[in-house]
């Protein structure tokens, strides 16, 4: 899933210089055909922690490097990056690197906190370099001492992998074709949450966010699979407005919803940059985030989208509210996130950004 959703444009740019292999948990057909001529290996690689899973999925990294003799291993996502840097330690690799994109621990307390802080401070360590996908979450990770100054950075401006912006734009057709098939108006201000729903993407604060906006009849359209019953606790707070949101799960086609939408919605607790943001922006639309590192850099406050602090209801429903009623603040917002999408956070840009990265160290 990382792979499909982040990694397709980098994997591809290396693919023209360097011989890549693919070292992935899952069934090789359900990679993107469009990768190019990178040889994969599946792992057994668990996304919850298996001791002895885990011990096997080791084994098998540490075979395999032995094997191919890489120059480089490059890690994503906190279990494969730990098994990958210790492997790599293990066999030598002279470059070693991990990409931090949002940490887990950030908004838990106690052990669960200390554990997985844990986790990425032993990433870091057994790292030659690390990157991290947004400046502010470089600079959140440098004040927790989980990575140092000297061996930490950020591609070009920020994000994993950009934006692919021949498929994120406005789209005039999807917008009528997507409003007609839910029954929402032309002249209807509609906001956008695409996302996994779950309660650190802070979906619960939307929809009583939502739920306020009386007398002034916007639609919610909640795109993303529903992950531990957030779709039914939405449907018991949007009160009156129940019937004007729509839930419509995962998409492979998240660009149409975009350019239905008016603006994006992401009230999260945590994110690595939230690159649902400057995809939004590539299509025509601001967005309403909350003030946390990674969206903070995604979105220009008063520029590109509005701000408000993380799980405060009333200043989001206040901002939903403005960009209802002031649509020439909506335009403004709008022309001047398409303009810096394009601009900054191209998927040639970073794609460019990773290869010049390898240039420089091999």
């Amino acid at each position: 899933m990382t792979i499909n959703a982040f990694l397709v444009e980098p994997i591809k740019r290396l693919c023209e210089h360097y011989q890549v292999y693919l070292v992935f948990n899952g069934d090789p057909e359900n990679i993107s055909a469009s990768l190019g001529n990178v040889n994969l290996i599946p792992v057994a690689i668990e996304r919850k922690i298996s001791p002895l899973s885990d011990l096997s999925a080791l084994f098998c990294l540490i075979q395999i490097f032995r094997k191919y003799d890489f120059e480089a291993v490059h890690s994503v996502t906190p279990k494969a990056g730990l098994l990958a840097m210790l492997a790599s330690s293990i066999t030598g690799v002279s470059l070693r690197l991990h990409i931090f994109t949002g940490q887990v621990w950030a908004t838990r307390q106690g052990l669960s906190r200390w554990f997985f802080k844990q986790m990425d401070r032993a990433i870091s360590l057994l790292a030659t370099e690390v990157l991290v996908d947004s400046v502010s979450q470089r600079q959140f990770l440098l004040d927790e001492r989980v990575v140092r100054k000297t061996s930490s950075s950020v591609l070009a401006k920020g994000s994993i992998s950009g934006v692919d912006t021949a498929r994120f734009k406005p789209d005039e057709t999807a917008r009528q074709r997507i409003r007609g098939e839910l029954g929402i108006d032309e002249s209807d201000t509609v906001y956008l949450f695409i996302g996994r729903l779950n309660r650190d993407k802070g979906v619960l604060d939307l929809a009583t966010a939502f739920s306020k906006l009386a007398g002034t009849k916007p639609h919610l359209l909640v795109v993303g699979p529903d992950e531990a019953g957030m779709q039914l606790q939405m449907k018991g707070l949007l009160g009156s407005n129940l019937g004007r949101a729509h839930f419509v799960g995962f998409s492979a086609d998240p660009e149409a919803y975009m350019a239905a939408a008016d603006v994006l919605c992401l009230p999260s607790y945590r994110e690595g940059f939230g690159s649902v943001v400057i995809e939004a922006a590539a299509a025509g639309i601001p967005s309403i985030g909350s003030k946390i590192y990674g969206v903070e850099d995604a979105i220009q406050d008063g520029r590109t989208g509005l701000l408000f602090k993380a799980g405060n209801d009333e200043e989001l429903c206040k901002h939903m509210k403005n960009l209802i009623t002031d649509t020439e603040l909506r335009e403004y917002l709008a022309q001047n996130a398409r303009e810096r999408a394009l601009r900054d956070f191209s998927s040639e840009t970073l794609a460019n950004a990773w290869l010049d990265y390898y240039r420089e160290r091999l």
